[in-house]
């Protein structure tokens, strides 16, 4: 296809963005704030990967659909994206509201849409694309808009191919020769029904997927829609795009799939986030944020001061203070501050929002403890939120207790040790 017809699609697009339910998978990182506000890779959120996947598609216009838990998201989007005065760009928040025709919050993502179809009525587009506010994965969405108007389609999914152990927790999709869906089954668990969704292995090769080996059709719950057709589709009760819009489609309208074959990770539970976070220290992490850019909002902080440290795998941000610290294998946020002798092994520190101060340190219930990491106090296999105190002489460590605990310092939750936002933990504290 050409660029001028590339240039065309992209215009006449318009991205909606889910802003998250309660995400009570990702709890307690989700207990004051919305999914896709989840601190990502020390700087970033979560909201931050389909905003720049649509920026960098030269896809400039977005409406951001929240509900729940979501000042801090409303805080970071103001904060964050503002585009030229004089464009048509913008990154808009579609709040749940109460009105006249409608008393009730979100029941799902296509009631979610439906409840805001006044404001898309409102706009200028033939193309919505429908995307997740809190999955990892770097998309040009020009492909998907091209496999979209070369098909004459109706609705376009994305679709990952995934294994067997994968399939029985997603959508699972099932395709002809022209690449048309005709069956979907969402988290089959019968294993002949999964075995009946199979992609066919002597379509491997005309997919580009690699021969042998039992693979299937993932949705990403990505989706691009002619503009009538999401009007019409949405000219019900049905409440979730997945669920219920799908396979009705399906049956009734041309409904296509655009293979995707790179990095993806839903991040729906704290052990999925938590790998996936870690994974940016490793040598070659599965997801770059370096080109194109992932954009954030800009904070101007000084660089991060390290006066002598063991490093071992790290990514450390913007605005850190590192004294005589060890870190293994650990994500650093920004504005963190670690004293002398602490040693953090596979955790990921979000940060802090401010740095500290003595009014602010001598709060009562901050016990006089400094924000950020305490002397000679070791850290592994957690998750220390933001604006978290964290006294001297501390172990904190989730080994050798129950996989899910609740306490009122702490979490453990899938084997992962959890220290809540503005927590403090006081000295010499054993976990």
């Amino acid at each position: 296809m050409s660029h001028s017809r590339l240039l065309e699609l992209r215009n006449r697009t318009l991205a909606v963005i889910m802003g998250g339910g309660q995400g009570t998978r990702l709890f307690p990182l989700t207990r004051d704030r919305a999914k896709p506000a989840v601190p990502l890779a020390g700087k970033y959120r979560l909201v931050d990967i389909p905003i720049s996947n649509c920026i960098n598609s030269g896809i400039m216009r977005m409406y951001l659909l929240t509900q729940f838990n979501s000042a801090s998201l409303h805080r970071h989007i103001s904060q964050s994206y503002k585009f030229d005065h004089f464009g048509s760009g913008f990154v808009e928040i579609l709040a749940a509201e109460q009105t006249f025709s409608s008393a009730s919050w979100y029941q799902g993502t296509a009631d979610a849409v439906r409840k805001n179809l006044t404001h898309l009525q409102n706009t200028d587009f033939d193309y919505a694309l429908i995307l997740s506010g809190d999955q990892l994965y770097r998309m040009d969405f020009r492909r998907i808009l091209e496999r979209h108007a070369d098909t004459a389609a109706d609705m376009t999914i994305a679709t990952i191919p995934v294994t067997a152990r994968d399939a029985s927790a997603l959508g699972i999709m099932q395709t002809n020769g022209e690449g048309r869906i005709t069956r979907f089954v969402e988290k089959p668990k019968d294993p002949a029904v999964l075995d009946s969704l199979r992609i066919d292995p002597t379509s491997h090769a005309k997919l580009g997927l690699p021969s042998g080996g039992d693979l299937f059709l993932a949705s990403m719950g990505i989706y691009v829609f002619n503009r009538t057709v999401l009007f019409e589709l949405l000219n019900n009760n049905l409440t979730d795009f997945g669920k219920h819009i799908i396979p009705g489609a399906i049956e009734s309208r041309r409904v296509f799939s655009h293979v995707y074959q790179g990095y993806w990770e839903d991040i729906g539970t704290i052990r999925s986030f938590f790998e996936a976070s870690l994974d940016q220290a490793s040598q070659n992490p599965k997801f770059n944020f370096f080109d194109p850019p992932v954009y954030t909002r800009p904070r101007f902080l000084p660089a991060s001061r390290i006066n002598g440290a063991a490093l071992d795998r790290a990514v450390i941000s913007d605005g850190c203070i590192i004294s005589n610290a060890r870190i293994q294998n650990s994500v650093i946020g920004i504005r963190s501050v670690l004293e002398e002798g602490a040693f953090l092994s596979n955790v990921v520190m979000m940060g802090s929002d401010y740095y500290d101060s003595p009014s602010k340190r001598s709060r009562p219930e901050n016990l006089d403890i400094p924000l950020g990491i305490g002397r000679g106090t070791r850290i592994e296999n957690a998750i220390v939120d933001k604006n978290v105190r964290i006294g001297e002489g501390c172990i904190l460590a989730p080994a050798g207790k129950p996989s899910e605990v609740d306490h009122p310092l702490y979490y453990i939750r899938e084997g992962i040790l959890v220290i809540p936002k503005g927590t403090t933990i006081p000295n010499n504290t054993v976990i």
